[in-house]
């Protein structure tokens, strides 16, 4: 193969990436190791999901705190990387007070392993943690997240537009944080409770 310059069609399939596997090892899944959140501003968890418009696909990441669930960032992007999530973490950042030590925890998504979301993660002084591998019940809250949005917004329409898309984001998120009972938090909102519990 090598004489007649022929390569396997999986060549440049994979890419090797030094330090990869140093840091999935060295990070960790710190949350499972942690007590629950006494107050807000303690753990923060992220994800992102995909929505279909009729103009292509368009990403969606949060930020919720876990004490109350309440989503405190959140970001749209036409495109998956780690500009949307770093955008979602950045909105948390401005608008929520985090307390020194706060635990920021996401899967194993190379948008929230990118050196300069990590970089962010450790300038804005939190400590990251990541789901094991191929286990997504280490994130289950923002997994139950995502499935209460698609139930209550997204199932069964489909966007006409990013604008539209974004425009019923932001009141869904308006109306999960302010109005939205949770039975974890005793049939309150994320804002009531955080509220009462202050």
């Amino acid at each position: 193969m090598r004489e007649l310059g022929i390569k396997a069609s999986t060549t440049g399939l994979y890419q090797w990436r030094p330090g990869q596997h140093a840091f999935y090892a060295a990070t960790g899944n710190r949350l499972r190791d942690q007590a629950t959140a006494t107050g807000p501003g303690q753990q923060w968890a992220g994800d992102f999901t995909y929505l279909r418009t009729r103009r292509g696909w368009l990403y969606f990441a949060v930020v919720l705190d876990l004490y109350s669930r309440r989503v405190v960032g959140w970001s749209l992007n036409k495109q998956r990387n780690a500009e949307l999530t770093m955008s979602a973490l950045r909105m948390a950042l401005n608008r929520s007070t985090i307390e020194r030590g706060c635990l920021f925890h996401s899967d194993q998504g190379i948008e929230y392993a990118a050196h300069s979301f990590r970089d962010l993660v450790r300038d804005a002084g939190l400590q990251q943690s990541m789901s094991r591998r191929g286990t997504p019940l280490d994130n289950a809250h923002v997994e139950s997240f995502f499935h209460t949005f698609k139930n209550e917004l997204v199932s069964r329409r489909t966007f006409e537009s990013d604008v539209e898309a974004a425009v019923e984001i932001i009141d869904y998120v308006d109306f999960y944080n302010r109005e939205r009972l949770h039975s974890n938090l005793g049939y309150q909102s994320p804002e009531v409770y955080e509220q009462q519990c202050a």
